[in-house]
């Protein structure tokens, strides 16, 4: 997997909120973003993932441009901001359906997700019933089941203990020894050093460094 971006921007009302973006992302990396709040680093992953559609510039996916040539990455996991499911079903319920979806991933193989994240895949209590560290190991888990060749997460390990970021990194270290390109965003530097192979410096709007 690849991406690319060319001068990629985004306008609100007036108010760039993505300048002149660019970037080439290489499988088998994990790339950190450093930032800073309303720095548009929310934003930019939006755009990766096909989620909003830049004012200017290209996204290039595996060659293929966004929006133009595909409407979403063919293969991409995400978690951006705090991870939302269904409240009257259990975590595996959750997973079994996103995955009738898409992947159409075996029993076995949503139950080893959940278990790599720290759930117990048998656990009858609903979402509405989980804490906030679980909503979050769901939201990881259903971004890293199929191994998608592209990964966004969002703070992933907000709210989450030491032992659940152990499985973070695992989870990470493996989909980036299948070839995925992951683009991290976390608030801890000494973490994001020690998860990432490159970091990105991200201000008003623009890649620093």
């Amino acid at each position: 997997m690849k991406v690319r971006l060319q001068e990629v921007c985004k306008t609100i009302k007036g108010v760039p909120v993505l300048d002149h973006i660019s970037l080439e992302l290489e499988g088998s990396n994990v790339y950190g973003v450093q930032w800073k709040n309303g720095c548009g680093k929310t934003m930019l992953m939006r755009t990766i993932c096909g989620l909003i559609c830049p004012t200017s510039g290209t996204i290039l996916l595996n060659d293929e441009i966004l929006v133009k040539d595909i409407s979403f990455p063919r293969s991409v996991g995400v978690l951006i901001e705090n991870p939302s499911f269904l409240n009257g079903y259990t975590g595996f319920q959750n997973l079994k359906m996103l995955s009738d979806l898409r992947d159409h991933l075996s029993y076995e193989q949503i139950c080893a997700i959940l278990t790599r994240v720290g759930l117990d895949p048998a656990d009858k209590r609903v979402y509405q019933k989980y804490s906030l560290g679980m909503k979050q190991k769901l939201g990881i888990a259903a971004a890293a089941m199929g191994d998608p060749e592209l990964v966004i997460l969002d703070e992933p390990i907000n709210v989450i203990d030491e032992s659940g970021m152990q499985n973070v990194r695992a989870i990470l270290h493996d989909l980036k020894e299948k070839g995925s390109v992951i683009l991290i965003a976390c608030h801890d530097r000494e973490e994001l050093e020690q998860l990432s192979d490159q970091i990105f410096k991200m201000e008003a709007g623009r890649i620093l460094t």
